[in-house]
């Protein structure tokens, strides 16, 4: 991640560096209950995402990052999953939802929200929508990066993928 300077609590001092998504003790602690705690159509996710294939990517459920825990997040893809329930649509938590996907953004995350309702529908076809949206984009920050330097047991690298040229 991003380190960023920050200036000492107290005012003095020299600067100090951070990294923006790294969460403090209390949301860690947080994030623990809320692992214990999983909401009916979080379980019902879950169960489908923690029983991964060999080489899959790895999900984590209730994971703090940064000043949030969001209810499920890929790091390799950098993919948030949140599931809504009828409480997001009340009080402060749309304007609540609207800041933290716009900071999670600006920290090259990318948020998916479904709501409960949907999962409780069809929990397996949403961890299969899961599944590809986080292979499609460790595929697309991969390609991204640049070929490797060397390729395994001498081999040819794969031939250059074409890419959709945005205007």
């Amino acid at each position: 991640g991003r380190w960023r300077a920050a200036k000492p609590r107290d005012g003095g001092g020299a600067l100090r560096y951070t990294q923006p998504m790294r969460s403090k003790s209390a949301t860690h602690n947080r994030a623990k209950s809320l692992r214990r705690a999983l909401t009916p159509p979080e379980v019902m996710l879950w169960v489908r995402l923690r029983s991964r294939q060999p080489g899959a990517p790895r999900i984590r459920r209730q994971h703090p990052i940064g000043p949030y825990i969001a209810d499920f997040y890929c790091a390799e893809a950098k993919l948030v999953i949140e599931i809504d329930g009828w409480g997001h649509n009340m009080g402060g938590q749309p304007l609540h939802d609207a800041r933290r996907d716009a900071w999670l953004t600006e920290q090259g995350v990318c948020v998916l929200r479904y709501t409960a309702d949907d999962v409780f529908r069809d929990p397996t076809a949403i961890a299969d929508g899961v599944w590809d949206t986080c292979v499609e984009r460790i595929r697309a920050r991969r390609s991204q990066s640049g070929p490797s330097v060397s390729s395994p047991g001498g081999a040819e690298p794969p031939p250059p993928q074409a890419r959709q040229v945005e205007e």
